[in-house]
């Protein structure tokens, strides 16, 4: 593993040995530990609940083109797996490192890793998939249906999943090849986002100032899509589930950003924490914005509710 300077007076440890120490479990961090618990054991209920609502909506739900409507259940199925596998393991890793638990703690901790490094980077790059899936929409027009297949979503979905696990399971050999290829993936995924969102505000705002003229090449196979106010409400549903995942992530990011490579304060290692808590919280916000943001999910999920209410009552 990646030796890590504690002390700053030469000793080194290892990354498991950093972040599960004595001097990591000693006085009131146990209480802020305890705190993040109760959070974290909220918030798994809470996306394991909403996300599984989400999916039986989508599975219901045909107003959404299928390709679309698979990355919003690939994402629904990413933010399931946070509330059932990560928020539980990272609740066992902050109980572990409580009880001073070092053996568990340590295990649990890598575990805790690689599970969060896979499933926070199909969730990142599922999101960038939407915001391109939206701009091929735009620029395709009438071939978009043709060219953007269920059968080359699932594919893509495919490769996603699999370049994740590839890179996160390289951690146990490798951790810092690991961390590049994450950082090499935020960046190139913001970039891609960033890229897809301004061409399409762009593009929507030449069609405002000159709409004769995209009205006159309606016909042509490249057109833009004729029902406008329905596309603008599918890229208003995916640019607020980027930023939402963006904001939730910043915390987390910033908190790692500041944390010293060669040393670990306590308050650097709660602000990692927190962190990881905000981020977490995303996988809980995503199944309010598909409520509030597509009708036909809301209506579903609410006609799911009404059925459960009725069967225990």
């Amino acid at each position: 593993m990646v030796e890590t300077n504690l002390t700053g007076e030469g000793i080194y440890k290892t990354f498991e040995q950093l972040y599960c120490s004595k001097e990591l479990a000693a006085g009131k961090v146990k209480n802020n530990l305890i705190i993040l618990c109760v959070i974290n054991i909220f918030l798994s209920i809470t996306a394991s609940v909403g996300n599984t609502l989400i999916l039986v909506a989508l599975r219901k739900e045909t107003s959404l083109h299928p390709s679309s409507k698979l990355l919003y259940r690939n994402l629904a199925i990413t933010d399931l797996c946070v509330g059932i596998i990560v928020e539980p393991v990272i609740v066992c890793y902050w109980t572990s490192q409580a009880m001073e638990r070092w053996d568990i703690c340590r295990y649990v901790l890598v575990s805790k890793y690689v599970i969060g490094f896979i499933l926070c980077s199909v969730s990142l790059m599922t999101v960038t998939a939407l915001s391109v899936d939206r701009l091929l929409a735009l620029l395709l027009g009438l071939r978009y249906r043709p060219v953007v297949t269920l059968k080359r979503s699932y594919a893509i979905i495919t490769i996603l999943w699999a370049s994740a696990t590839v890179a996160g399971t390289i951690y146990v050999v490798h951790p810092f090849v690991t961390r590049w290829i994450g950082n090499v993936a935020i960046i190139l995924c913001l970039i891609t986002s960033i890229f897809s969102y301004s061409t399409i505000f762009f593009t929507l705002r030449n069609y405002q100032i000159k709409p004769q003229e995209h009205v006159s090449q309606a016909q042509s196979p490249q057109a833009i899509p004729l029902n406008m106010a329905r596309y603008r409400k599918a890229v208003s549903s995916a640019l607020w589930v980027e930023i939402t995942l963006v904001v939730c992530y910043l915390p987390y990011v910033v908190a790692v950003l500041l944390t010293p490579k060669r040393e670990l304060s306590l308050p650097h290692y709660l602000a990692r924490q927190f962190g990881a808590t905000v981020m977490h919280l995303n996988s809980s916000l995503n199944p309010l914005l598909y409520c509030w943001k597509i009708k036909e999910v809301r209506q579903v999920v609410k006609g799911t509710l009404r059925h459960i209410f009725c069967s225990f009552v």
